[in-house]
């Protein structure tokens, strides 16, 4: 009897082993199963869990934003622990690439941070989990579900297989003690690199900023109406925008160090600008100018500006890969990003000043005030001024055949 009872005990242990290991690995329900249950029974399946967070990790801010204001709110709300990786999204697809091809059931990403011709790619390959935002409450409460930046993604549709994290415009960032007027087209640009000589460069692609840069250039000067159809063959595309490419070609001798090469990525250009070596930078963050000046980073002068036909923006996305381990909490966590307190807070720009993809007119008096209350700071554009002066972005599978003709016929021309 006591031996019985002793194996019945044992097996009692083991048996709450295996559900405690289960709950820790967020695996006790299947992808189809989470979409069937209520969001009570999902936030209880995530409930003392670690989820863990794949993305761009090249920036403080965010960084510091994700890793102690998400971190800190997903535990005290929801008992869920936030691990953050900074990988390159190059990195991520290869290594889901390999685990779909593998079959590797559960792989180690829950969150992946994504958009544009990125997106496109998971998708094609099937390496996404979904569609989940349906699932999400906050996303059917705060977010204007039917707007074309929510439903596409660089032109392609989301089909619900990634939530909107925030948004970009991109805009142009100068010194105003030493620039007296800025630029409003390509043309006037052209002028201004001609008369300060070295003092202008761009990020090379396929730099994310400095592609958008490329990309902006040519729908100023061929509009981009065009493209947002237009079938993905380089011979078509290279047709389209080679009076861009004849541009940026003679833009080449008055460039920093004559064009001979061009900043890596964009925060070597941030750094180029904050010393003073050229008179301008770029972002897609149309608040981070002001921001770094209150980090001291860049001088009081700063300034930004958008071209007078418009600058792109796009959605950043968050995405659940198809083999995440814990989709509970990734749901989880999503939808806390959601919230009008993480998108107000992440608005902040000496946090991060991310733009905010809640819908405004969704939001009650005292979730407004969260956003009302927010100083932008001098260097930033309204944002009246910047929707009046925002295009869309060109579809995803375009982006990579641009770069490819920039990288062709650009850095080597007259070298």
């Amino acid at each position: 009897m006591i031996r019985r009872i002793a194996a019945s005990v044992m097996i009692l242990i083991l048996t709450m082993g295996i559900v405690g290991c289960q709950k820790q690995d967020g695996n006790q329900s299947s992808g189809q199963e989470l979409l069937e249950m209520d969001w009570e029974s999902i936030l209880e399946e995530a409930k003392g869990t670690t989820v863990t967070f794949y993305g761009y990790g090249g920036d403080e801010k965010t960084n510091n934003w994700i890793d102690t204001y998400v971190a800190k709110e997903l535990k005290e709300k929801y008992d869920i622990t936030l691990k953050r990786v900074g990988m390159n999204i190059d990195d991520i697809l290869n290594n889901l690439l390999n685990e779909k091809n593998m079959n590797v059931a559960k792989g180690n990403m829950d969150i992946v941070w994504i958009n544009g011709e990125n997106f496109f790619t998971a998708k094609e390959n099937d390496l996404l989990f979904g569609p989940f935002v349906d699932k999400l409450p906050n996303f059917e409460k705060y977010v204007d579900t039917a707007s074309e930046e929510v439903q596409f993604d660089f032109g392609y549709p989301v089909e619900g297989y990634e939530a909107p994290f925030g948004k970009a415009q991109f805009v142009m960032i100068y010194d105003s003690s030493k620039v007296d007027k800025v630029p409003r087209d390509h043309k006037e640009l052209l002028e201004f690199v001609k008369a300060n000589p070295g003092k202008f460069t761009y990020p090379a692609p396929p730099d994310f900023t400095g592609s958008a840069f490329v990309r902006n250039i040519i729908c100023d000067i061929v509009g981009y109406e065009q493209f947002m159809n237009m079938k993905a063959d380089e011979e078509v595309v290279r047709k389209a925008i080679q009076p861009a490419i004849d541009y940026f070609i003679s833009l080449k001798p008055y460039l920093w160090n004559e064009g001979k090469t061009y900043p890596a990525e964009s925060g070597l250009l941030d750094n180029m600008f904050a010393d003073g070596e050229v008179y301008m930078t770029m972002s897609y963050n149309p608040n981070e100018a002001s921001g770094k000046i209150n980090t001291g980073e860049y001088p009081a002068t700063t300034r930004t500006f958008v071209f007078d036909k418009g600058t792109i923006g796009n959605t950043h996305f968050l995405a659940i890969p198809f083999n995440a381990p814990n989709k509970a909490a990734a749901l989880v966590a999503i939808n806390f990003i959601l919230s009008p307190e993480a998108q107000a807070s992440k608005y902040v720009p000496e946090v991060w000043g991310d733009l905010p993809v809640v819908d405004y007119d969704k939001l009650n008096d005292e979730e407004r005030s969260l956003f009302d209350s927010v100083e932008l700071g001098e260097a930033t554009i309204p944002q009246n001024i910047l929707l009046e002066h925002r295009i869309p972005e060109m579809p995803a599978d375009l982006v990579p055949i641009i770069e490819k003709i920039w990288m062709e016929n650009v850095p080597g021309e007259s070298d």
